[in-house]
């Protein structure tokens, strides 16, 4: 005679540890992955929403004298909204020698402006600081 595998019948003791576990394991993925997936939709929505009205871009700077920078930004902004832009020159030694706020008010979507920045002392480069929103 054979003898068959003797179980206990789940119906009188309940679920197996390993079953309990496995579930658990579940829902918690299952938690884990809807709120990942929101995390990425926050960022994702964010991204396409966040986009400024405003911004600038340095396209070239020229050293023109010991005590003057000429500068070229272009802007590209929503037609009705204003803003200002910040550009710095600096030395050899990276120390800021002169600094500048141009506003852009045009009701153009963009905009290209030369502009000659003063210093304190002969500049090396010109950077854009930050441009902002009104």
């Amino acid at each position: 005679m054979s003898s068959a595998p003797q179980t206990l019948p789940e119906a009188r003791y309940g679920a197996s540890s390993d079953e309990r576990a496995d579930r658990k394991l579940k829902i918690i993925g299952a938690v884990l992955g809807v709120l990942l997936l929101g995390i990425v939709g926050w960022f994702g929505y964010d991204y396409i929403s966040g986009k400024k009205a405003f911004s600038g871009e340095l396209i070239a700077s020229k050293v023109v004298s010991a005590s003057e920078v000429e500068v070229k930004l272009d802007i590209r902004k929503d037609a009705g909204t204003s803003g200002v832009c910040t550009v710095r020159a600096l030395a050899e030694s990276g120390a800021e020698v002169g600094r500048k706020d141009v506003a852009f008010d045009q009701r153009t979507d963009q905009i290209t402006k030369v502009f000659t920045l003063r210093t304190t002392e002969k500049a090396t480069a010109a950077e854009l600081v930050s441009c902002t929103q009104r």
